[in-house]
């Protein structure tokens, strides 16, 4: 259910970012598809998967509105295969707002989720914010991190492992190795992680780094039962264990 907020006000500027919504709900498609191009960004609606990877293939999106119980596939393998090979980011709907259901979008690669019923203002503010940390390179077109033989890209977004193959991040996944990996050998507790993630906007659900942290040893092959890289520091947080390599 979307929540209509006769009070939501519209911004100003016109955006140029183009959204995926991806919602078997034709009431909702058609209701997101109003608000969002009143808001500014141009929008594309489609009811499944098989629509959607046909929309990806034609167009370039900024962000997908992915809702999880679609017919066919369902989001979350949707969210999981689209994650293997791109970092698009990704704002999952839910039908309810319990935590399995968010870890477990997490898990499969979503950058946030929000739980239906939900309100367009929120809505329009957590597309904002991930598009946000999205673009948000600056400076940092030419700098990378080096530890280990792995390189972190900073301008790119992504990480190059030891043999030189280019290993694709989520919005979160960069931006919690980029905090480990500029405090390398230096606890960072579980609150600094989420503000390295998602800042003052994040929704402060602890498990959100947990999560990221198990997503970001596969990408690394460190072993998740004895972590040679990213280490848990019990009652404080988690540290990258390495020698700087600057690039």
């Amino acid at each position: 259910m979307f929540i209509l907020d006769k009070t939501a006000t519209l911004p100003a500027r016109r955006m140029t970012q183009r959204i995926l919504v991806v919602d078997d709900d034709p009431g909702l498609r058609e209701l997101l598809d109003g608000y969002l191009r009143d808001s500014g960004y141009e929008v594309q609606t489609v009811a499944e998967g098989e629509a959607m990877r046909e929309q990806l293939a034609r167009t370039p999106f900024d962000l997908i509105v992915l809702d999880l119980m679609l017919p066919g596939e369902d989001g979350l393998t949707l969210c999981r295969r689209l994650r293997a090979h791109s970092a698009l980011p990704i704002l999952m709907l839910t039908a309810r707002g319990d935590e399995f259901e968010r870890v477990l979008g997490l898990e499969m690669g979503a950058d946030d989720y929000l739980a239906k019923p939900f309100s367009p203002r929120e809505l329009l503010a957590r597309i904002r914010s991930i598009l946000r940390r999205a673009g948000d390179r600056g400076s940092d077109a030419s700098s990378r991190i080096g530890f280990d033989g792995w390189t972190l890209d900073l301008g790119a977004h992504h990480l190059i492992d030891p043999e030189g193959v280019v290993v694709v991040l989520s919005t979160g996944e960069f931006r919690l190795l980029r905090a480990l990996a500029e405090n390398l050998n230096r606890v960072l507790t579980r609150d600094q992680l989420i503000d390295a993630i998602a800042g003052r906007e994040a929704n402060r659900l602890e498990r959100t780094v947990d999560v990221l942290v198990s997503r970001l040893r596969k990408r690394l092959r460190d072993d998740a039962r004895e972590p040679r890289m990213i280490r848990t520091v019990r009652s404080e947080g988690y540290m990258l264990v390495s020698r700087p390599e600057r690039g």
